[in-house]
């Protein structure tokens, strides 16, 4: 084991795949010779030169364009999109090539394409830089789309993620980059939770609280307090967004009776709302309570100085737990 931050681990996980296999190649703005925005991918030009970690033009549809075409020809291409909010431009060729040549193929054509993403807020930045459209993706069929809450996840499902045939959407949460903790750098990926798995973080009896990427230690803090109060949380990590691991989440369901979905992403007909009407469906006999979201408001992302009333903090989850569990609400008149 050592210990690493996220964004190192990323960095190891990157290097252990350009090493590992000489078809993989790294493209993106600013990724070489600086080592990329947030540094994740620091040192790899100088150790694989510039035709492996590729410094591009500023032209995302062409970045991801480009990546198409040397994955069509057997390359395992990994792209940085620099920030969430600078994807749009590459949306058409994600949506309507990269989610469809294996299906349009019959499986003729596989696309192992890994697209990197810093994401969501956090960091005090405005819209485009802090935005967190993960349920643009989740919902195009024929694409991964995974968060890293941990170190330790991170290294595991980057390798995942270059590994797939499938193509994935890696979302990176920007304000968990300098949050260190162990990493095991050699741990075999067959031993590990498979890439469309969740993982129960904090078991408990009384709510289940589902969330991914930073709002993770987010609920695990809430979970703390909410203790202190006399109530167990279950705070499951989510993991993978494309396909949600919904047996996880039902199992939950049916122990603790209560469900709060907590995401940074605006509410409406945000991933909030399609894993509680997946749970509705599936185990609405167990529910003690209609489930509960706690959401980015539907707006643009609001300035930096507006940050932390727009993004779900400790005291908002808790309101909810209270809302499943029929206490008074300390947010009555605010809109969750």
């Amino acid at each position: 084991m050592t210990t690493l931050t996220m964004g190192k681990a990323l960095n190891a996980a990157l290097d252990r795949a350009l090493a590992d296999d000489p078809k993989t190649l790294l493209m993106g703005e600013d990724i070489g010779r600086l080592g990329g925005v947030f540094r994740i991918t620091d040192g790899l030009q100088a150790r694989y030169g510039a035709d492996r970690v590729v410094d591009t033009p500023l032209a995302e549809a062409g970045i991801v364009g480009t990546a198409v075409g040397l994955a069509y020809r057997g390359y395992r291409p990994v792209v940085e999109i620099q920030f969430d909010g600078f994807v749009y431009p590459a949306f058409d060729q994600i949506v309507c090539q990269v989610a469809k040549l294996h299906y349009r193929s019959n499986g003729r054509v596989r696309m192992p394409l890994t697209i990197r993403m810093p994401w969501a807020g956090g960091v005090g930045a405005a819209e485009h830089h802090s935005e967190s459209p993960e349920a643009y993706f989740a919902h195009t069929a024929g694409l991964r789309v995974v968060v890293p809450s941990t170190p330790q996840d991170a290294y595991t499902m980057m390798r995942q993620a270059v590994a797939s045939d499938d193509p994935v959407v890696f979302f990176e949460p920007k304000r968990l980059y300098h949050v260190a903790g162990e990493v095991d750098l050699d741990a075999p990926l067959a031993d590990a939770a498979p890439l469309g798995v969740a993982r129960v973080v904090r078991p408990g009896t009384d709510v289940t609280v589902v969330t991914y990427g930073g709002l993770v230690p987010v609920a695990l803090d809430t979970a703390a307090a909410a203790d202190a109060e006399g109530v167990s949380l279950e705070v499951i990590d989510l993991r993978s967004l494309s396909p949600f691991d919904l047996d996880t989440v039902a199992a939950s369901v049916r122990r603790t009776g209560r469900l709060v979905v907590a995401h940074e992403a605006a509410g409406e007909a945000g991933l909030g709302a399609e894993i509680v009407a997946r749970v509705v469906e599936t185990c609405f006999d167990a529910l003690r309570a209609g489930p509960v979201r706690v959401t980015g408001y539907d707006i643009p992302y609001p300035p930096a100085r507006l940050e932390a009333h727009h993004v779900p903090d400790l005291d908002r989850i808790l309101d909810g737990v209270d809302h499943v569990l029929g206490r008074p609400s300390s947010f009555s008149a605010v809109t969750r």
